[in-house]
């Protein structure tokens, strides 16, 4: 299976209205967390985040959203940021422009009821997107990819594995994805307290988008 744990450089240059990284003058990092939030596996997150002040991202599916409302204010309440995943993690590709962002609206007022306010950022699950869905979705919505995945959601791909490749891939700036899901749980719990703790030791700081 090929792997592209660095985004590759022709994807900012097709979409430069795309948050692929973002400019830091300072040690950085930009943690998201998609598909939940999910018990027992987001509170895991939460956990290891506030073992070192660090904050954090969760592109979340309204679903999920609607059927674990705690949580989502959970993570509210420890100072991170809530944002939009569409509401049934469906695929643009195989989607009009119209029926997507009609997702993405659901998601975003499920987001409002838990007591998400402010920013409103979009990530496309499996990060499909194309010209189109973009145009539709940029007025309301800003959209945002990543610069570091760490493929904690593929079996076949070991914890060490994963975390030797997110670290490499990791500078200061980085969006970096991972997923507080049931299908990602093995490698996310080796994965990000020796995340945390490696660029903690570095000097780094881990901040919400």
């Amino acid at each position: 299976m090929l792997r592209f744990h660095k985004t590759p450089p022709v994807l900012p240059w097709l979409f430069p209205k795309v948050w692929w990284r973002r400019p830091v003058p300072d040690k950085t990092i930009f943690l998201t967390f998609d598909d939940g939030p999910i018990p027992g596996v987001t509170p895991f997150v939460l956990e290891q985040l506030a073992a070192y002040g660090a904050k954090a991202t969760f592109f979340c599916v309204g679903e999920n959203l609607e059927r674990h409302p705690a949580i989502a204010r959970q993570i509210l309440a420890q100072g991170h940021l809530l944002a939009n995943h569409t509401h049934q993690h469906v695929k643009a590709w195989k989607m009009a422009p119209e029926q997507y962002l009609a997702q993405a609206d659901r998601c975003q007022a499920a987001l409002e009821r838990v007591g998400a306010t402010g920013k409103k950022l979009f990530r496309p699950p499996h990060g499909q997107l194309t010209r189109s869905h973009l145009r539709i979705l940029s007025a309301k919505y800003q959209v945002v990819m990543w610069s570091s995945l760490t493929y904690d959601f593929d079996a076949t791909l070991r914890p060490e594995a994963c975390l030797r490749k997110a670290l490499t891939v990791t500078k200061p700036g980085a969006i970096v994805v991972m997923h507080d899901s049931l299908k990602a749980e093995r490698n996310l719990r080796y994965v990000l307290p020796r995340l945390l703790r490696h660029f903690s030791a570095l000097g780094y700081a881990f901040k919400t988008l």
